[in-house]
Formats: structure tokens, C-alpha cells, sequence
């Protein structure tokens, strides 16, 4: 693999999702999606932000919101979106990107599911960040709506762990999720980079019941 190319991608599905009665559809892109989550990955050092979506009427969105600020006033008017969206690539399916990344890397990536549900194949944040560092291609897969359909994650390899599994309201924006995920990978680690791995963090609701026990 060239060592210019930076390993980890990111993919974020419109279908197939599933709602929240579980059943699978597809969902629409939003412009707060494309920008926050390029801004998060390109702040990260992501190589690639695949935009997969099916649909005619939302490819047609996405390389509008492209093209305004790759080429139109927003390229002028604002340099640093520009370089956000410059790494967002528009695909029809997820297949399509796994196609592109194992042409660029010249191997399959390791494909990673994230889900706010516990899944059967996981994988330790300490795990993949070390993969990622050494070089091994990465595709984190998300899911906007409520999630990846069962049959998106059963292409994955592995998933990480949900961010947050025992906390009483577990509800995140995928653009939260997708920041927080690249942080806990990508971020800069100081003074025991496997603390958040090893010691998980006291739940507000543990530090209450605590509180309350003692008075």
C-alpha cells in the first residue's frame, strides 16, 4: 500500500436502513450529514467519505452540494469547506466503494459496522486503532435512519462496540456517532492512550444511585 494514502474511509448508508420498527428502507441525505461529517474526517485525516445512496433525486443533491463548494461561490467563499468536501465521494451502493478502496489499496478493506446495538463480531477500539496505525485499509460503515439493515451487517468483518450500551438513553445523531468514533481512533492520545478502552467511564445514572445510597 502507498504510505501517502491514509488507511481509514468512512461510508455512510441511505439504504438499505432499517426505521424504527425495524423494517428496511432508505432514507434521505441531509446537508447537515454530508458537511459535519466530511468536516469530522477531514479534521481526522480521513482518505475517503463515501455518500452511498441509490436514488437518482439524492445523487443528484449530493454532487449539487459538491459541485456548489468544489466549484461554485462556496469554493471561493469559503476554502475551508472546500477541503472538507474534497474528500467526499459520491457511490450507489456500498459494493460500489468496497470496489474503489480494493482497487486503491490493492486488497479488500476491512469492513467495520457501527450500530448502537451490541452485534455478535466485535472489535476493541485499542484493536482497530492499532490495525489502522499499522497501515491496514479501513471502511467504518454507518447507517443513517435507525441503523444498518441486517444484511449490510452481515457484509461486515467485524463492529466496533456501541459507544454508549448501558447508558438509559442511547440515541446519538450518526453525525455524533461518526465524530466521536473517529476521535476515539483517529484523536490524539495523551497520558495512557488505552484508558477509555480499559477503565469505561462512569454512567451519570451509576454516580446518582451512588449519591443517593450515601445520603
Amino acid at each position: 500500500m502507498t504510505k501517502e494514502i491514509a488507511p481509514v474511509n468512512i461510508a455512510l448508508v441511505h439504504h438499505p436502513v432499517i426505521n424504527k420498527k425495524g423494517e428496511t428502507i432508505g432514507s434521505a441525505v441531509t446537508n447537515l450529514d454530508l458537511h459535519d461529517i466530511a468536516r469530522a474526517a477531514r479534521t481526522y485525516g480521513v482518505h475517503r467519505y463515501y455518500v452511498t445512496t441509490p436514488y437518482g433525486d439524492q445523487q443528484q443533491l449530493v454532487q449539487e452540494i459538491i459541485s456548489h463548494w468544489q466549484d461554485g461561490y462556496g469554493a471561493t467563499y469559503n476554502p475551508a469547506r472546500k477541503e472538507a468536501l474534497g474528500i467526499v465521494r459520491l457511490a450507489d451502493s456500498l459494493e460500489t466503494a468496497v470496489d474503489e478502496l480494493t482497487t486503491i489499496y490493492g486488497r479488500r478493506p476491512l469492513l467495520v459496522g457501527t450500530s448502537a446495538q451490541p452485534q455478535a463480531k466485535t472489535i476493541a477500539f485499542s484493536e482497530l486503532r492499532a490495525r489502522a496505525a499499522s497501515g491496514d485499509p479501513v471502511l467504518l460503515i454507518f447507517g443513517t435512519a435507525h441503523g444498518l439493515a441486517p444484511e449490510l451487517m452481515a457484509m461486515t468483518d467485524t463492529n466496533l462496540p456501541p459507544l454508549q450500551q448501558k447508558a438509559e438513553y442511547n440515541h446519538l445523531s450518526v453525525r455524533s456517532a461518526a465524530s466521536i468514533i473517529l476521535d476515539r481512533l483517529l484523536g490524539d492520545r495523551e497520558n495512557g492512550s488505552e484508558e477509555a478502552d480499559l477503565n469505561p467511564p462512569i454512567h451519570t445514572s451509576t454516580l446518582i444511585k451512588r449519591y443517593e445510597h450515601n445520603h
